[in-house]
């Protein structure tokens, strides 16, 4: 219910997903121009949500969580809280 209406990024395994993935190549045809554009915003917007994901695992809360009931979720909220604390101070 969160996630309605929101636009989901997914690599190139989630075709026909419902969600955002790049432009393949066809054989023997190049991609379009506006096509490579769509891939390369495509790539620096993962680029940073794979980073910001990389960054939460440094909290040990979230390397200790086990993924049941709704536990998880609150400690993905309270570590994305206090690494906005820091880097506002």
């Amino acid at each position: 219910s969160h996630c309605q209406g929101v636009t989901v990024l997914g690599d190139g395994a989630y075709l026909n997903c419902g969600m955002v993935v790049p432009h393949r190549k066809r054989p023997h045809r190049p991609l379009l121009p506006g096509e490579e554009d769509d891939n390369a915003a495509h790539r620096k917007v993962r680029a940073r949500v794979e980073h910001v994901i990389g960054r939460m695992k440094n909290y040990k809360i979230l390397r200790d969580c086990r993924q049941r009931g709704d536990g998880l979720h609150h400690a993905v909220q309270a570590v994305a809280h206090m690494h906005n604390i820091a880097l506002a101070s």
